[in-house]
């Protein structure tokens, strides 16, 4: 395809996404009830990851769930959670400014940054706060406490309704709560309403320097130099705010290919995993070892989303080996009995490799894997052990493909 349309393929899905492959179930073999049954919506999510043909789609979501991070425990209700990730897939490659519009009025982001008790005379500021630190400008970047306070007026209006039956619902503006008085923000005057704050941050000039930022970070480990800096941020301003031709800049950046490897988020590494196996979601013990890994898909740590920099320390490492251990668990199991007692180790080593679907493993992996195949054929002492003895090599190079490097990293 070449470069370009490898890219474009990517960067520019047709139609909605199809998922191929068996639908989700749980161990018992039950529908999946996103909406309902804890720990679903996770699965559902998993499963788009793994049999969407939109995979760009899918990591942008993931994306944008973390850069706008909505806490599920708080907000306790899946379906608001589950409307907001397909507003991400809706709008991941479209205006940054209309996507920012409408999560700042989502029920889920309402909930979760007190929108929805935002009013007139007792401005609350947390979503004013967080949609310029976290969200548009960056921490004491362009803005002042009297912009933040400012900005809570502007954002006042949004309530809901309650019911015992269905909980909370009917998320609106209702015109008599909102503060419709003059505000300055960004020195700025006007009668600035709700409409109005995500266009005042996008038009900040901090805006632009924050967006390539923190959009580069989750493609590439190092920040981009001054020179491609500069262009990304010259091609945003320029397409009005637009995130696909950031996003196709990216891919074709030298920079992206040259840098180094970078790890891979729990459920990413997973669905990673899944589509090597071809395996689809089969159990909810994915929901809990994701969780022990460090990400649980609609239940982000805080607003400021996960820390890309701690996803391997010494208790999630270990979560991703049983993670890998669960994955080939069947496969594992399903190994021909007896198993062939000749089997040299450059043939173990290549099975292996090959039921993974052939990940690049580095020169040092090869080695360590090939010691370790040698060693473990030469612990049977009689012909009789030679069979099971190859058949738990197999198993054992297996998991350490599944942890490798070529897995692990991105």
């Amino acid at each position: 395809m070449g470069l370009r349309k490898a890219v474009h393929s990517l960067t520019r899905p047709s139609g909605k996404a199809r998922l191929s492959g068996p639908a989700p179930v749980d161990q018992n073999g039950l529908a999946i009830a996103p909406a309902d049954a804890a720990g679903h919506d996770h699965l559902w999510w998993l499963d788009r990851m793994v049999r969407s043909d939109q995979q760009l789609v899918e990591r942008m979501t993931l994306i944008f769930h973390d850069w706008f991070a909505t806490l599920g425990p708080k907000v306790s209700n899946q379906r608001l959670m589950l409307d907001q990730s397909n507003l991400f897939r809706r709008n991941c490659f479209g205006s940054f400014l209309t996507l920012f519009t409408r999560v700042t009025v989502d029920p889920a982001m309402l909930i979760t940054l007190d929108g929805q008790k935002n009013r007139r005379g007792r401005p609350n500021e947390n979503y004013a706060r967080e949609m310029m630190e976290l969200f548009s400008l960056g921490a004491r970047r362009g803005y002042t406490e009297v912009d933040v306070r400012q900005m809570a007026r502007a954002l006042t209006g949004w309530t809901n309704r309650y019911s015992d039956q269905f909980g909370v619902y009917d998320f609106h503006f209702e015109p008599k709560l909102h503060d419709s008085g003059r505000k300055i923000v960004f020195g700025k005057s006007g009668k600035w309403g709700w409409r109005d704050a995500p266009r005042l941050c996008v038009r900040n000039p901090k805006h632009p320097s924050f967006f390539i930022g923190k959009l580069w970070s989750y493609f590439v480990s190092r920040p981009p130099e001054r020179a491609t800096r500069e262009r990304l941020e010259g091609i945003y301003r320029k397409s009005g705010w637009k995130i696909r031709p950031v996003v196709e800049a990216i891919l074709l950046s030298p920079e992206f290919y040259a840098d180094d490897p970078m790890v891979k988020p729990p459920t990413v590494y997973l669905a990673s995993m899944l589509r090597a196996r071809r395996r689809g979601i089969d159990t909810t013990a994915w929901v809990r070892l994701c969780e022990r890994a460090g990400q649980r898909l609609f239940s982000p740590p805080d607003v400021a989303g996960w820390d890309d920099s701690r996803w391997l320390d010494t208790a999630r490492m270990q979560a991703r080996w049983e993670m890998t251990n669960a994955v080939i668990r069947p496969a594992v199991a399903a190994l021909e009995r007896p198993y062939p007692p000749t089997e040299t180790t450059a043939d173990a080593l290549e099975k292996s490799i090959a039921a993974w679907g052939h990940p690049k493993l580095e020169s040092g992996e090869l080695d360590e894997m090939t010691d370790f195949a040698t060693r473990t054929a030469a612990l049977a002492g009689q012909p009789g052990e030679y069979s099971n003895f190859r058949r738990l090599r197999q198993a054992g190079l297996q998991q350490l493909i599944g942890v490798s490097s070529g897995m692990v990293m991105m």
